[in-house]
């Protein structure tokens, strides 16, 4: 598993995000003074599957480059559904959503991610510019 570090003007959001959320996740970045789980992302797009909100508050916070776990989207191992019961989402209407800057309600899709990485600690200071190679190698995850 190799954690990527991107420019974070490289990504595309497909959902939107909850102001509350955002405050949160941006407190427990300050306080922990690192990234815990990389930002999954479509390898081929650059659209964000999941991490939206430690996303916008990395990139609210002035940062240059996110870690993230690229994944084939195409891939039958990953699936999405919807977080409410009764809607359906599609691959397809992600990468719409992704692509055109229409953006999805919050917390509308739900990706199923094989091996999703945890726990690979990413130290903010190694976001701030582009002084190190693009690979980020954590030990083992949860």
């Amino acid at each position: 598993m190799t954690i990527t570090l991107v420019p974070i003007n490289a990504l595309r959001q497909h959902e939107q995000i909850l102001n509350e959320n955002l405050m949160r996740v941006q407190r427990d970045l300050v306080r922990d003074g690192m990234v815990k789980d990389p930002i999954i992302v479509d390898q081929r797009t650059m659209v964000i599957l999941d991490g939206h909100h430690r996303y916008n508050a990395l990139k609210r916070m002035g940062y240059k480059y996110v870690p993230v776990y690229l994944v084939d989207y195409c891939s039958d191992h990953i699936a999405v559904t919807a977080w409410r019961t009764g809607e359906h989402v599609t691959k397809a209407e992600v990468m719409r959503a992704g692509l055109t800057g229409n953006l999805m309600p919050v917390k509308t899709s739900r990706h199923v991610v094989p091996d999703r990485p945890h726990g690979v600690n990413v130290p903010l200071a190694v976001l701030k510019e582009k002084s190190h190679d693009d690979k980020f190698h954590p030990g083992p995850h949860r």
